[in-house]
């Protein structure tokens, strides 16, 4: 069974970049539409990034377009998230999720990780 594990966040200042990872166990991550939420205190969980990992094909929210950038290493079954340009805004915690359609709706994930906070911070 596919299970996700978030890696890489932590404290930065605005402007700041850091690279989130999502690494997969249980499955093979090819074949699968990988997204990366976020939810800030007090906000529902919103859809950053998505990427196929059978062809690289990415989907980028309007906030983040120009600043993140998705990516996939399939053969270490892990999908990054590089961000770069980070402002308070970005604050939250970010998830990873796992879908066989390319869908950026909370709802149709199948799989989730735990999450790891990020936190924009003079």
């Amino acid at each position: 069974q596919l299970q996700l594990v978030e890696s890489g966040g932590g404290l930065v200042q605005p402007g700041g970049s850091l690279r989130l990872s999502c690494e997969a166990s249980g499955s093979p991550l090819y074949g699968y539409y990988i997204g990366w939420f976020r939810q800030a205190p007090g906000k529902e969980r919103v859809g950053v990034s998505l990427i196929s990992t059978r062809d690289g094909t990415t989907y980028y929210t309007d906030s983040v377009k120009g600043r993140f950038t998705v990516s996939r290493d399939n053969a270490k079954n892990t999908v990054y998230l590089q961000m770069n340009s980070l402002k308070p805004d970005d604050t939250a915690v970010y998830y990873c999720a796992a879908s066989r359609l390319w869908s950026i709706v909370a709802e149709r994930m199948d799989t989730w990780g735990k999450g790891t906070l990020v936190t924009v911070s003079s």
